[in-house]
């Protein structure tokens, strides 16, 4: 039976991050993508306009629909703004006893636009993080996090240990930011796992972040392992990187359907 996966996260009218990226690289890794939105965001690769959030009740009707009828066997957690939606998510997520949930803790756009209110910070990371197999950090999100400056890989061990050890979860420091060539650590169950890749030189790296934690969702669905997941992920994400796509004024989108068969686009 093909697996189901949920995305809980804010829409990009753009298509290039949030739900939009979600449901493209969910189908792409081989699950039936689903989404429960949290917010409509006016964006492109220049920035943020404007967000708009739905009601907290309003996205547990949405959480509801799905459980209740389309069970998923992953759920990936993005952008969420306020505290009462994580709240919210957190309540309903408990009691549906959901499973492999990917926490990506989106609090600045590509661009560089905030898009976590302040207060919302330390809820997210008392809420959802202890529910979480694993959370998907940057460098700036993980030095947040872990209250520590991050300026090399030593550092990148330490704050994976905090954030991991304080909220029980396993954590995927996500590389780049100067720190090193796109590599990235998982610190689960007290070990280090470091991933390495080559950084691929696109400026073009809008949804990066919602790319790689859906594809790890999409494949923990599957029954992969974290390790295993982890891989196929940045696999994924470096041929979407890789294709070269050349959109926007901005930080643009990468080619989520890069290998999607040829006959398809006839």
């Amino acid at each position: 039976m093909k697996k189901a996966v949920l995305s809980i996260a804010g829409s990009d009218c753009s298509g290039g991050a949030g739900i939009q990226a979600d449901l493209k690289t969910m189908t792409m890794n081989g699950v039936f993508a689903m989404s429960a939105i949290t917010a409509l965001t006016a964006q492109n690769t220049t920035g943020v306009q404007g967000i708009f959030e739905v009601s907290p009740e309003f996205l547990g009707m949405q959480i509801d629909s799905i459980f209740t009828d389309i069970r998923p066997d992953a759920v990936k957690i993005g952008m969420v703004s306020s505290v009462e939606l994580i709240e919210k998510i957190a309540e309903k997520l408990k009691a549906y006893k959901a499973e492999n949930i990917v926490v990506d803790p989106v609090m600045v756009a590509t661009s560089g636009s905030s898009l976590m209110k302040t207060d919302a910070v330390s809820t997210l990371a008392e809420k959802l993080l202890p529910l979480a197999a694993v959370v998907t950090p940057n460098i700036p999100e993980a030095e947040i996090l872990s209250d520590r400056k991050i300026e090399n890989e030593r550092d990148m061990e330490q704050a994976a240990k905090k954030i991991g050890d304080t909220y029980g979860c396993a954590v995927l420091v996500k590389g780049g930011h100067s720190i090193n060539d796109a590599n990235d650590l998982l610190y689960y169950d007290g070990v280090n796992k470091w991933f390495y890749g080559k950084r691929i030189h696109n400026p073009n790296t809008h949804g990066t972040g919602c790319t790689l934690s859906s594809a790890i969702a999409a494949n923990l669905a599957k029954g992969y392992s974290l390790e295993d997941a982890v891989q196929k992920a940045k696999t994924y994400i470096s041929g979407a990187l890789a294709a070269m796509l050349d959109l926007g004024a901005g930080s643009g989108p990468m080619d989520h359907a890069f290998d999607l068969k040829k006959e398809y686009w006839k």
